[in-house]
Order: C-alpha cells, then sequence, then structure tokens
C-alpha cells in the first residue's frame, strides 16, 4: 500500500496502516465514507483494490478538502500551481515558506496550502488558538519536487476522479446522512476528551457526542470501522471507547514510532481499531482464526481476554 499515489505527506494519515484496515472492510461496499477524511488514505487504498466505485470524503477542516478535491478533479490545475509555488522558493526557501503561510492564513488558498504541507516540519499539520496555521518549514529540504508531486497527483486522479462527493461538514451531520448501505471509516482525532482542543487538528470533538453519532450510526445497521485510541510505550492516546456499543477492539502494531527511534527508545506504537457489531454479522467470520492467518502484528481483545496472533 505505501507504493500508492499520495501528493500530501500528512502526520496521522492511515497511509501506512492501509492495507491492515482494508482487511476488515468488505470486498465490496457500495459507498465508502470518510466522515474525518483527512487526505483520503483509505478512499484511494479502497478504490486501488476496486472496493466502491463511490466515495464521501468530507473534513471539517475546508480548504483540506478543497485541496483533495483540485487533486482528485483538476490534477493538471493543481500540478501546475504548485510547481510555479515550489519554483519560486529558491533565493530564500524559508522566507519564501513564512511568505507562503501569511498568505495562506488571509486566504485560505487550498493552492498554496498544497505547498506548505509539502514543506512543513514533519508533514505536520499545526493550529494557534485562532485557527491560523502556525507550523515552521523544514530547513532539511524544500518539499516534493514539482515532477514528483504531478506523478502523484495524476496517480490519486486516476483512481478516484469522477467517483467521490466533497463535503467540509461536522461528522455527525455526515453520520445523520449516511444510509445503511454504505461502509464508513472513521478516523477522528486522538485527544477523544471533552472539549479540548488540540493543535494538530482543525477542531476536537466532544467524546461523548461522538459515543452517542456511534449509538445511532449502529441502530441504522451502517457498517463502520473506527480508528480511536492508541498507544506508544506506556503511554495511551485517548479514551476506549465504551462496550455498550457492542464494538470488537483489535490492535494493530505499527512499530517504532521515529520520535522513539531517535529518541533510542524502544517504545512501539499500536493503533487500534473497532469493528462495528453490523460489520461482526455481515463477515460472520471466526474472527481470531482469520487474524491469526491473515496478520502476525493484529492483536484481538475481548471484553473478558485478549487472543494475541503475535508468535
Amino acid at each position: 500500500m505505501t507504493s500508492l499515489p499520495h501528493p500530501i505527506q500528512y502526520q496521522g494519515s492511515k497511509r501506512n496502516l492501509a492495507s491492515d484496515i482494508l482487511r476488515f472492510i468488505p470486498n465490496r461496499v457500495e459507498r465508502l465514507v470518510e466522515p474525518f477524511s483527512g487526505t483520503a488514505a483509505i478512499s484511494i487504498a479502497a478504490s486501488s483494490k476496486g472496493i466502491s466505485q463511490k466515495f464521501w470524503i468530507n473534513d471539517l477542516n475546508k480548504p483540506l478538502v478543497e485541496l483533495v478535491e483540485l487533486i482528485i478533479e483538476k490534477p493538471d490545475e493543481i500540478s501546475n500551481a504548485y510547481a510555479e509555488i515550489w519554483n519560486e522558493q529558491h533565493e530564500d526557501s524559508v522566507k519564501h515558506f513564512y511568505e507562503a503561510r501569511d498568505k495562506f492564513n488571509k486566504s485560505n488558498n487550498p493552492k498554496v496550502f498544497l505547498y506548505l504541507l509539502a514543506r512543513c516540519v514533519k508533514g505536520a499539520v499545526r493550529y494557534n488558538s485562532e485557527g491560523l496555521f502556525n507550523q515552521s518549514p523544514d530547513k532539511r529540504r524544500k518539499g516534493t519536487q514539482p515532477e514528483k508531486m504531478r506523478k502523484n497527483i495524476g496517480g490519486v486522479s486516476r483512481l478516484l476522479k469522477g467517483k467521490c462527493r466533497f463535503t467540509y461538514s461536522d461528522y455527525r451531520d455526515v453520520l445523520a446522512e449516511v444510509r445503511n448501505s454504505d461502509f464508513v471509516y472513521i478516523d477522528p482525532p486522538y485527544q477523544g476528551v471533552c472539549g479540548n482542543k488540540d493543535s494538530r487538528y482543525y477542531s476536537g470533538i466532544n467524546f461523548d457526542n461522538f459515543v452517542l453519532a456511534l449509538k445511532e450510526l449502529n441502530q441504522k445497521g451502517t457498517s463502520f470501522v473506527v480508528s480511536y485510541d492508541g498507544k506508544r510505550g506506556n503511554k495511551t492516546f485517548g479514551n476506549e471507547l465504551p462496550e455498550e456499543l457492542g464494538l470488537k477492539k483489535i490492535e494493530i502494531e505499527v512499530g517504532r514510532s521515529s520520535q522513539a527511534t531517535l529518541l533510542g527508545r524502544q517504545e512501539i506504537t499500536v493503533e487500534s481499531l473497532y469493528l462495528s457489531p453490523s460489520l461482526l454479522r455481515d463477515r460472520n467470520l471466526d474472527w481470531e482464526s482469520y487474524i491469526s492467518k491473515t496478520h502476525k502484528h493484529i492483536t484481538l481483545l475481548e471484553q473478558h481476554g485478549q487472543f494475541s496472533t503475535a508468535p
């Protein structure tokens, strides 16, 4: 899956986990919905596998959705704009970045946003208390070369052009509209605690409201997967989703985090997936057997015990 085209190196993207996540999605779905789409890594991967011909890409971050839409629907336009902005940076690239950042914060122009994402530190989006993009440039590099960017943009466009609906709504509005024939991949911010704003995200979410939205999705009988909490070493991120939702929790061992490697630590990063009751009924699988046969770094957690597939 890492060979799939991805123009945007976006921190938090599920690009490297896409193959694991797709194991739990039916082979064919009428429409794949991403209420927290980010850079639409799962939709890109699902399209490459022929899982669906219809996608709903939504994120509250409007410039990000507009950028993804340009990449998919107008690949030449956004490729040309990126090349023009990228080529302007050679005299003083750091100064150029800050000028572009100021321009973006005044205009929310998605074409400028692509350059910022390609050039900023670790592809990590950061916003200040006023909602302005405030990440710094990576001074060791100047961002993706225009021709490589054009190739990646073209690859994504070929996979998704003409197949997508684009919105920048609150996730609850999206979930209220989905049908039971849809499949929903839900990847909210990890902080998951009431009212807390995280600088890595355009907006936080309220944990209780999120749980209520999942309950309503269950009542519709819509199949879904949630990426929610996780851990690195002994540190846990986010609240576990409550047992009353009837979800089955899967843990996927990602490997050593880049931060742990830099600090010389042996910390393993683990991502969690929650599978909906309707998905479990539809797949009708013996999950312990299925996981043990398909992947060695996935762990299935049950309410009264743990079944590990690690050797």
